[in-house]
C-alpha cells in the first residue's frame, strides 16, 4: 500500500466577523489518519496562508501572528470551540492571533497510549501539526508566541503537552481541566488507553498534570487555568493550584460562578486569549 504523505487540504473557507476560517485536514504519519482541524485566522491572510490576494507586494505581506490552540472536551471534536465560543471569530482578528482547533479523537486524553499504539496524540500535536500550521500559515514560530489551552479532556491535554514540551510552548492554560482523572477509574475511556488501574498504576501516575508539574520550575511557562464552583473537577483543580503554590510556581487560578459546560467555557475563555495576548505582547 502506497505511504500517504503528509498533506494538508482545505475543505472550505468562510468568513465571519473579519476573520477567517479554514476546515483543514492534516496528515498524522504516526497514527496514518488524517485528522481534522480548524484554523481561524486574521482576515489579513489568505486560504493559503498567505498574506494580501493580489500578488504584489503589500504593506501586509511580512505579518505574521502568535498561534493558541484549543482543545477540545472528551465527545467532543475539531468543532466544539468554534461552535462553543463564536467569538474566537473576531477576536482573531481584533487581536491579531492564529487559533487551532485540532480533532483530539473522542476519548484521547492527548497522551500517547502506553497500551494501545494507535493511539498518539501527543506526537500529532508537538511533531506534527505544529510543524504543518507553521509551514502553511504565517506564524510566529517561536515559543515565546505560541500557547495551548483547552476544556475539560482538552485542559488535561493543554497542561500535560505545554509542561512536557516548554521547548514548543511558552504560556498554556485549562478551563474546568481534567488535570487528575485517577480519582474517576471507570469513566471517559481511560482504561482503554492506561490499562487497569490495579496492573498499570504508574501509568495512571505518569499521565496526569498534578504528575507532570513536579518537573516544572518557576518562569518555564505562562500558567492559568480555572474551574467553575459547581464542576466535578473542582477539587483536582484546587490540588493543582496547591501543588503550584507549595512549589513557588507563579500562575493565574480563577474559580468562577457556573459548571462543567458550554456556557461556562464560552465566557472562561475570553480571560485566558487576554492572558495570551499580554504574554504575547512582551515577546515582541
Amino acid at each position: 500500500m502506497k505511504q500517504l504523505l503528509p498533506v494538508l487540504f482545505i475543505i472550505f473557507t468562510f468568513s465571519a466577523c473579519a476573520s477567517q476560517a479554514d476546515t483543514i485536514l492534516v496528515h498524522s504519519k504516526a497514527m496514518n489518519k488524517n485528522i481534522k482541524c480548524v484554523v481561524i485566522r486574521p482576515s489579513r491572510t489568505d486560504s493559503s496562508g498567505k498574506v494580501g490576494h493580489s500578488g504584489q507586494p503589500t504593506a501586509q505581506t511580512s505579518a505574521r501572528f502568535p498561534v493558541i490552540y484549543l482543545l477540545h472536551g472528551w465527545g467532543g471534536s475539531y468543532a466544539q470551540w468554534p461552535s462553543t465560543a463564536p467569538q474566537l471569530q473576531q477576536e482573531s482578528n481584533e487581536m491579531g492571533i492564529i487559533f487551532v482547533c485540532p480533532d483530539g479523537g473522542y476519548d484521547s486524553w492527548y497522551f500517547d497510549s502506553p497500551v494501545d499504539p494507535s493511539v498518539r496524540y501527543e506526537t500529532f500535536i508537538s511533531k506534527e501539526l505544529i510543524s504543518y500550521i507553521d509551514t502553511h500559515y504565517p506564524t510566529l514560530n517561536d515559543r515565546g508566541h505560541r500557547a495551548i489551552t483547552g476544556l475539560s479532556m482538552g485542559g488535561h491535554g493543554a497542561l500535560y503537552l505545554a509542561i512536557r514540551h516548554r521547548d514548543l510552548f511558552g504560556a498554556a492554560g485549562a478551563t474546568s481541566g481534567g488535570v487528575d482523572f485517577r480519582p474517576f477509574p471507570n469513566n471517559w475511556g481511560l482504561k482503554k488507553d492506561l490499562g487497569d488501574t490495579a496492573m498499570n498504576k504508574q501509568n495512571w501516575e505518569n499521565n496526569t498534570v498534578v504528575h507532570a508539574v513536579d518537573d516544572l520550575q518557576n518562569g518555564q511557562l505562562a500558567l492559568i487555568f480555572d474551574c467553575g464552583v459547581d464542576d466535578f473537577f473542582l477539587k483536582a483543580n484546587r490540588n493543582l493550584h496547591q501543588k503550584l503554590l507549595d512549589k513557588k510556581i507563579d500562575h493565574d487560578y480563577t474559580e468562577r460562578p457556573g459548571g462543567h459546560n458550554g456556557d461556562y467555557w464560552k465566557n472562561s475563555i475570553d480571560f485566558q486569549v487576554l492572558f495570551f495576548w499580554k504574554y504575547f505582547k512582551t515577546k515582541r
